[in-house]
C-alpha cells in the first residue's frame, strides 16, 4: 500500500470507529441515570450520604453527556480493537492474521478488568486514604464535574494499561518479544510503571501511584509468563504465502 492508502484506510477506520463510539453513546444515553448511580458509588461508598454539587446551569446535562460517551467506549470497545486491528492487519503474514479473535476478546476483557480495578478496589481505597486528611473542620464538598474528569481519565487509563498482557501475546506470537527478552528487561519495566503511574494518577501521593504501578508491575510479569507459553520465532517470509 501507499503512503496515499494508508492515508485513506486510516480515514475508514477512524470514520468506523467515531459511527461505533455514536452507536455506544446512543445506547448509554437510555441509561444515564443508572450509569450517573454506578460511577458516584465508590465515592459514596467512602463518604456515605454525600451529595455532589454542580456550579453551572448547564453542568449537570454537559456531565450526563459526557457519562453516555465514555459509557459508549466500553460498549463499543470489541468494534473500536478490530478497527485496529484491521488497520496493522495488512503488515502481518497470512498465518499472524489469525490471531484477531484473541486479540479482541482478551483486549476488551482486559480493558473491562482495568476499568474494574480501578471501580471496586483502588478507588475506594483512594478516596478513604484521601478522606482521612480533611478531618472534622473541613466539609467535602466535591463539584460532579471534578469527579467526573477523575474518575474517568483514570478508569480509561487503567484500561489501556491492562492491554500489556495483550500486546506482549501479540508481539511474542510474532516473534518479537521473548519471555527471555522481557525478564532482562524488568528493572525498566518497572521504573516505567512508577513513571507512567505518577502521570496517570491524578493526585500527588505516592500511596496512590503505587497502588497503580504495583498492578502494572504484576501485568507485566503475566505478559512474561504469555510470552513463554504462546511465543514463539518469526517464521522467515521465504517459508510463507504471500500476504493478502
Amino acid at each position: 500500500m501507499s503512503f496515499l492508502d494508508h492515508l485513506e484506510e486510516l480515514r475508514s477506520r477512524l470514520l468506523k470507529s467515531l459511527i461505533a463510539l455514536a452507536v455506544g453513546f446512543g445506547i448509554a444515553w437510555n441509561f444515564r441515570e443508572e450509569i450517573f448511580h454506578f460511577m458516584v458509588s465508590p465515592l459514596r461508598a467512602a463518604y456515605p450520604g454525600l451529595r455532589l454539587i454542580a456550579t453551572s446551569p448547564t453542568e449537570a446535562v454537559m456531565l450526563y453527556m459526557k457519562m453516555a460517551f465514555f459509557a459508549g467506549i466500553f460498549i463499543a470497545a470489541p468494534f473500536l480493537l478490530y478497527q485496529v486491528w484491521a488497520f496493522i492487519a495488512p503488515g502481518l503474514y497470512k498465518n499472524e492474521k489469525s490471531y484477531a479473535i484473541p486479540f479482541i476478546l482478551f483486549g476488551t476483557a482486559f480493558f473491562v478488568a482495568g476499568a474494574a480495578f480501578g471501580h471496586y478496589y483502588l478507588f475506594p481505597l483512594t478516596f478513604s486514604f484521601l478522606g482521612s486528611f480533611g478531618g472534622a473542620d473541613i466539609e467535602f464538598m466535591p463539584k460532579v464535574s471534578d469527579y467526573y474528569s477523575f474518575y474517568s481519565w483514570f478508569l480509561l487509563a487503567l484500561g489501556i494499561v491492562f492491554q500489556v498482557p495483550v500486546v506482549i501475546f501479540v508481539l511474542a506470537r510474532v516473534g518479537l518479544v521473548t519471555a527471555r527478552f522481557l525478564l532482562k528487561h524488568f528493572k525498566w519495566a518497572v521504573l516505567l510503571s512508577f513513571i507512567v503511574a505518577a502521570v496517570v494518577t491524578p493526585t500527588p501521593d505516592i500511596v496512590t501511584q503505587t497502588l497503580l504501578a504495583l498492578p502494572m508491575i504484576g501485568l507485566y510479569l503475566l505478559g512474561v509468563v504469555v510470552a513463554a507459553r504462546f511465543g514463539k520465532k518469526r517464521v522467515s517470509s521465504a517459508s510463507l504465502t504471500p500476504k493478502d
